[in-house]
């Protein structure tokens, strides 16, 4: 039976619960039901006052949804910028660095997502040297005493994750960016799997600069992607990837050359992209009105309740136990999981499955225990019946 939980108040926010067992959220959060309504607001104001509804909020409306995210990653109004996605926004911070020097070594994890992986090797055409920490021991995550040790007075850029997409285990990152700290080194966390069902405070945490993105758990949908980047540092930084909305003043049109910004809008491009902006204000407000604590809380409390049903159902667990050291997801490792998730996806039971992981299984503060219950019991029920097997043909293999 479902317990009570005040966060479950929230639920009616999101029209997908009604019909579906959405336990995704990791991947594309669930949509709130006043997203729907920003999205025609742009529209509106589209048709009503065309080319002046950027000066009516348009162009001003990036700032404020950053803000909104910098309060959920406990940083100042200002620090943030918004991207389209999380390798514009790497691709960005990495413009302002140059390894033609003898400090010009990136240090990063295997375990890393691999998009990120991809841009920070990419600059090894430049002149970097690359130094790629294998996963710890247990092959679910980043051992971040030996991301510390690789670090020395040659290291330029250190790469982490906070949450490791496929395991879900957290990344103890204090003693990485204290040793980055002691040696000069500019640490660049990613927080896309711990953003919206972590407590955050990157301010105190000390890093340099954090990439993210809001359409997972923070149920703001594609396009909504972000940069970080610590005041104390940012001014010193000169972006090789511009564009004119990083001008103090773009709408003069100067051809003088670039004049940065002093604030986040330094790390900007070009024109924002408006539609995603409305279209996820609602659920970066409503993951904030929630409260960051209580949404861990539960989250704990039903990944916790859902490692106890895979384990009676007999399946397997990659994800951390400890519920101190577990993101918001759990991967099941079974048999065939690609074709299960077909399956489970049939019944209308939304995970998703990634190679090396298994089943990832989502649940957010809106979800029930029920919900959790009944997915872990409808994949059981599916190997026993051999119900996956119709969609074995279909079954994606690594590499």
């Amino acid at each position: 039976m479902t317990t009570s939980d005040p966060l479950l108040a929230f639920r009616d926010r999101f029209p997908i619960c009604a019909r579906t067992n959405y336990l995704i959220n990791n991947s594309l959060g669930a949509m709130p039901a006043a997203a729907r309504q920003r999205v025609a607001e742009f529209l509106d104001a589209w048709d009503a006052r065309g080319v002046r509804a950027w000066g009516d909020g348009w162009w001003s409306l990036q700032e404020k949804v950053a803000d909104r995210i910098a309060a959920v990653l406990g940083v100042p109004d200002g620090t943030v910028s918004m991207h389209q996605n999380v390798a514009v926004a790497l691709e960005m911070i990495l413009s302002c660095f140059r390894f033609d020097g003898p400090r010009n070594r990136i240090v990063y994890a295997d375990r890393n997502f691999p998009s990120d992986q991809y841009i920070y090797e990419a600059r090894e055409r430049l002149g970097a040297r690359l130094v790629r920490v294998p996963a710890a021991s247990d092959g679910t995550s980043t051992d971040a005493q030996r991301i510390a040790d690789a670090i020395d007075d040659e290291t330029l850029l250190v790469a982490i994750d906070h949450v490791m997409f496929r395991s879900a285990a957290i990344v103890d990152v204090e003693p990485i960016v204290q040793k980055a700290r002691k040696h000069g080194a500019f640490v660049v966390l990613d927080v896309f799997h711990s953003v919206g069902t972590l407590p955050l405070r990157l301010r105190e945490l000390g890093v340099h600069a954090a990439v993210g993105g809001a359409l997972k758990w923070l149920c703001g949908g594609p396009g909504n992607c972000f940069l970080y980047v610590d005041p104390d540092v940012a001014r010193s930084l000169q972006p090789v990837f511009t564009g004119w909305a990083a001008h103090k003043q773009p709408f003069l049109f100067s051809p003088a050359g670039q004049d940065y910004r002093d604030d986040g809008g330094r790390f900007a491009t070009g024109t924002p992209n408006v539609p995603a902006l409305h279209s996820g204000m609602e659920g970066i407000a409503t993951v904030a009105a929630a409260g960051l604590p209580a949404i861990r809380a539960r989250s704990q409390k039903l990944t916790t309740l859902l490692i106890a049903e895979a384990q009676r159902a007999g399946l397997g667990v990659k994800s951390p136990l400890d519920a101190q050291k577990r993101g918001g997801h759990v991967a099941l490792d079974v048999p065939h999981g690609y074709a299960v998730c077909q399956a489970l996806a049939a019944r209308e039971i939304v995970v998703d499955f990634r190679p090396d992981a298994g089943l990832r299984v989502a649940p957010h503060f809106f979800n029930t225990e029920d919900e959790v219950r009944s997915a872990v019991k409808a994949v059981r029920d599916i190997l026993d019946a051999r119900e996956h097997e119709r969609f074995l043909q279909q079954e994606r293999k690594p590499g």
